[in-house]
């Protein structure tokens, strides 16, 4: 077997995986992924038990007992930089064998919910809602320093370019599907599904304006008004589509939810952004144990 360069799989000294200070030991297979830091413990306050924390730099981690099932909570941070960081270590924990520097022969598969914030594009879906992303639509460009064609949903991605005239300077914008078998876990009658954009960026990327002109000042509207076989994008972040991409490259199942705290269609805010935030982690933590 090849065995990989310290240069390329970089270790602490004890061993662990060199951002995330984890061990093969201290995760679940079941792996919940919040931005904030601190909303990983207000996660692990449902836990029944605790066995392992730790954190660096913005990546914390909790593992610990749901209603008997193990799960780990692992704050990534904001972004798809610190996304691919996250998803390549994890991995790494699960399908290398890092003593020996070799990829495992036998694959271990993780299932992976992100919880999230957003703000909604579409009017009709309000603020205190849940969304469920069926795909994940990146205009980041972190995919595509992999080789991932197979993966992507080309006639979906064509269609979204011509609808918005992409600049061609910029990253073209790709499609990942989410894992079915979480979706199906995940989905209710409840919870709006659709496509969850993910930018680069929080002003400029997202079309806010502060200081800067945009490039294209109407890209906002003609993403909203995108529709594809019956999918439209419900909202606009910065993780979903690198979760999903390198997940699905990686042989992962992966799934974002979103608490819609923001209406940025019809400008309103939710009156208690922490409820629905509550409301999500406790949906999230029994459908992810569920049989079905």
């Amino acid at each position: 077997m090849n065995k990989i360069a310290a240069s390329e799989l970089i270790l602490n000294p004890d061993g662990s995986v060199y951002h995330l200070n984890l061990q093969p030991e201290n995760i679940a297979t079941n792996i919940i992924f919040v931005g904030d830091q601190n909303r990983v413990p207000k996660i692990a306050a449902h836990f029944e038990s605790i066995e392992f924390e730790t954190q660096k730099r913005e990546f914390r981690t909790i593992t610990g007992t749901y209603k008997g099932t193990k799960i780990s909570v692992i704050s990534t941070g904001i972004g798809p930089d610190n996304i691919d960081i996250v998803m390549n270590e994890l991995d790494a924990l699960v399908n290398i064998d890092l003593k020996s520097r070799t990829v495992k022969t036998a694959h271990t598969k993780l299932n992976i919910v992100r919880i999230g914030t957003s703000g909604s594009l579409q009017s009709d879906i309000p603020v205190d809602s849940f969304v469920l992303a069926q795909y994940g639509l990146g205009f980041d460009g972190l995919l595509h320093s992999y080789d991932c064609e197979e993966i992507l949903e080309a006639e979906m991605e064509d269609a979204f370019i011509k609808h918005t005239n992409w600049n061609p300077r910029k990253s073209r914008p790709y499609l990942v599907k989410g894992s079915e078998l979480l979706i199906q876990k995940l989905k209710s009658d409840n919870v709006f599904v659709g496509v969850t954009a993910t930018a680069g960026g929080f002003y400029g990327p997202q079309g806010r304006v502060l200081r800067l002109a945009l490039e294209d000042p109407s890209l906002n509207s003609k993403i909203d008004n995108f529709e594809f076989d019956g999918y439209k994008v419900t909202n606009l972040e910065m993780e979903t589509s690198a979760i999903y991409g390198l997940a699905k490259l990686l042989g992962h199942e992966a799934c974002s939810m979103n608490a819609i705290i923001a209406n940025r269609a019809n400008g309103t805010f939710s009156e208690d952004p922490y409820k629905p935030v509550e409301d999500l982690i406790v949906y999230t933590l029994n459908k992810l144990i569920s049989s079905v």
